[in-house]
């Protein structure tokens, strides 16, 4: 009965600290009055996407795997599923969203209450649950809609069934244990591939204690072939683009913005001097005081129940902290996987500092007077921190824009073109206030670079624009803007008063303006080009690159497809027809069939055609090494000289690499060079 009832008094005081959480973020999401913006805008709008694929938003319906896994080539899409899932019962509007961030914080302090309650006793899991509430650094991730939340939930969730796993005797080591730890493994990198920055070293550190006992081994195995089933499919049908992506949001990022490198002391205290900001100055003063007088022998109290499990713990953390310093992007977001596990050290740290005080009643009172002081002083400046922000005045007429396109078009799918970017007036979030409650209207920028800007007006059925400052890119903006007004093809349809005294303008096409052209000729010539080889690579992409922001849902490749299929019928080797099917399944991103299409236009150009190159580099994409490796070698002995007998020869050493052939590194070291440097030449040559 005592068990039951203290079971009961932790559960309220979880849910009470959970619900106070709520309340403060929710009523700060009630009175800011701005829109989500750029990165919180795209993720909302990815999270519609997904739930419309999964068929539980309209209008939207399951096309199967490959489609879902097509709406998220540079980051993986748990994040999105669980939130278009959960707008299906909550709403799409930003303030209801707000819900699903409650969701990720209800599973991320009920995770911390449970791993400081398993290795300390219920007081350091309400304790640290309650540090972790009250911790700037993360009420922030609470009212912004990014992945930061949900990639700290499913981080600590790993590391903590990680850890239950790994534990010594009969309470670690079940087979249970290591399923749902391996499964939530995979769901931390399925939140994002940063996840491996925090769960790869003590996973490694786990598996490497596993291998001492067979039963673990067994389970390690095991653990590890559900983390690659799980994983394996987005990557694989991904990893290209996510590579790409990481290397511009890490390293690219980092060289732009002038982050320290991995060899400077700056990169390596960047994080530490964040801690008094992220966790309060107070928590953390107290909780290392705690520690270092167990450290220092002081405190010889048992009161404290449970503490095997807090060196596993603290390395953990360590491991955390290494990790995420070794990244060349420095951004204090990034270290909100670590403040869940050190809430639990920091809580720790105090009820060993409440334990350190005499017995006498008014002695043993300082440290909850300290414990009592610490919390309300930090939960202050957490709510000064927090609405500081607020903006109270009213924020950007962007929904009524929308509001005001969609009445005039309808529901059918339209894409408006934009030149300003500001954080209240941007693409990204006109684009979610567009695909709101079943609506499909895209917003995007083209015409700022150069030769995009005739394109642009050329194409453009609706323009938004804007008066005086034009936020990034000003000055291209500007001049947009102004080419903009001064088309007569275009008639400006409505303002609004925005703010700072500027004015946000809708403009439309007018009837009697010409017709738009479509882009299929274009793309057909383009697709034609492709047997020049590398030469004519990045004249083909970038053309392509405007037209798909004119054209978000790819409607031309379908026309373009039809047409080819009907030229094929009438003419089964017709080159252009086949040229323009095997492109257009490289741009889904189908390299099966694309391999399929190169294969044919092989066989009807003759041997020494490009196909047969095209066709191992989306082999390779596709990650069938050994099938590239054999076509290859069949294939270098039709080739006597030449760029494609420089390429193939890499492709082939590159392939039996992946394959574990150890004639692919050997080979691989004199044949890369030539054949990364003939592939520049040819595009630089041709740009020339």
């Amino acid at each position: 009965m005592l068990l039951r009832h203290q079971n009961l008094i932790w559960w309220i005081a979880l849910g009470l600290i959970w619900s106070l959480s709520c309340v403060l973020d929710h009523t700060w999401l009630q009175l800011d009055q701005r829109l989500p913006s750029w990165d919180q805008a795209e993720y909302l709008s990815s999270a519609i996407e997904h739930g419309r694929q999964l068929g539980v938003l309209d209008p939207g319906r399951w096309d199967g795997l490959q489609a879902l896994l097509d709406l998220s080539p540079k980051i993986p899409p748990l994040s999105s599923i669980v939130s278009g899932s959960l707008m299906a019962i909550l709403g799409q509007n930003p303030d209801e969203a707000g819900w699903i961030l409650s969701f990720w914080h209800g599973v991320l302090l009920l995770t911390v209450a449970s791993w400081g309650r398993c290795i300390g006793g219920r007081r350091l899991g309400i304790l640290a649950a309650l540090f972790l509430a009250m911790a700037p650094g993360m009420a922030e991730h609470r009212v912004e809609f990014t992945l930061d939340l949900a990639l700290t939930g499913t981080t600590t969730l790993a590391l903590f069934l990680l850890y239950r796993w790994q534990r010594p005797g009969l309470q670690g080591g079940q087979w249970p244990q290591a399923i749902i730890a391996a499964t939530a493994l995979a769901a931390s990198v399925l939140t994002k591939q940063s996840a491996l920055l925090v769960v790869a070293l003590p996973a490694i550190w786990a598996g490497l204690q596993a291998l001492r006992e067979p039963k673990r081994s067994l389970q390690l195995v095991a653990g590890l072939g559900i983390a690659l089933i799980a994983i394996i499919p987005w990557l694989q049908h991904n990893w290209i683009t996510t590579l790409g992506g990481t290397q511009r949001a890490v390293i690219a990022s980092a060289a732009e913005e002038g982050d320290p490198g991995l060899l400077q002391l700056e990169s390596w205290i960047w994080y530490p001097r964040l801690l008094p900001k992220q966790v309060g100055g107070l928590v953390l003063g107290g909780g290392i005081a705690g520690c270092l007088l167990e450290a220092m022998k002081r405190n010889k109290s048992s009161e404290i129940e449970k503490t095997e499990g807090i060196g596993w713990l603290t390395g953990t953390a360590i491991c955390v902290l290494i990790a995420t310093s070794l990244s060349p992007n420095k951004d204090a977001r990034y270290i909100a996987p670590l403040l869940p596990l050190l809430s639990i050290i920091l809580a720790r740290g105090w009820l060993l500092l409440l334990n350190a005080f005499g017995k006498r009643p008014w002695q043993r009172a300082i440290g909850p007077i300290l414990l009592l002081l610490a919390s309300l002083l930090s939960a202050i400046e957490l709510i000064r921190i927090q609405w500081s922000d607020i903006r109270y005045a009213p924020g950007s007429p962007a929904a009524n824009v929308i509001a005001s396109v969609r009445q005039r078009e309808g529901r059918d799918h339209i894409t408006v073109l934009m030149a300003a970017s500001d954080r209240d007036l941007n693409e990204q979030t006109l684009s979610y206030l567009g695909n709101l409650d079943g609506g499909s209207i895209d917003v995007r920028r083209l015409g700022r670079s150069n030769g995009q800007s005739d394109l642009a007006r050329e194409q453009a059925e609706w323009w938004i624009l804007a008066t005086g400052d034009q936020g990034t890119s000003r000055k291209s903006a500007r001049q947009l803007s102004r080419e903009v007004r001064q088309d007569p093809r275009f008639e400006r349809v409505q303002t609004w008063p925005w703010s700072k005294g500027r004015d946000i303008e809708l403009w439309k096409r007018k009837p009697t303006a010409p017709e738009l052209e479509r882009f299929d000729k274009r793309f057909i010539a383009l697709a034609r080009s492709m047997k020049e080889g590398p030469a004519a690579l990045e004249a083909i992409f970038s053309s392509i690159e405007p037209w798909h922001l004119l054209d978000p849902t790819f409607a031309y490749q379908e026309r373009v497809e039809n047409w080819a299929f009907a030229q094929l019928e009438e003419s089964p080797d017709d080159r252009d027809a086949l040229w323009s099917l095997a492109l257009i399944n490289v741009l889904r991103n189908r390299p099966n069939q694309a391999a399929d299409w190169f294969e044919r236009i092989q066989k009807v150009d003759g041997e020494e055609s490009w196909a047969r190159t095209y066709r191992l580099v989306v082999l390779i994409a596709n990650w069938q090494t050994c099938k590239a490796s054999w076509s290859a070698s069949d294939q270098m002995g039709n080739l006597q000289s030449g760029q494609q007998r420089v390429i193939i020869t890499a492709l082939r050493d590159l392939a039996r690499t992946a394959c574990f052939d150890p004639r692919g590194p050997i080979g691989l070291v004199s044949s890369l060079n030539p054949a990364v440097t003939t592939i520049v030449d040819s595009i630089e040559g041709n740009s020339n």
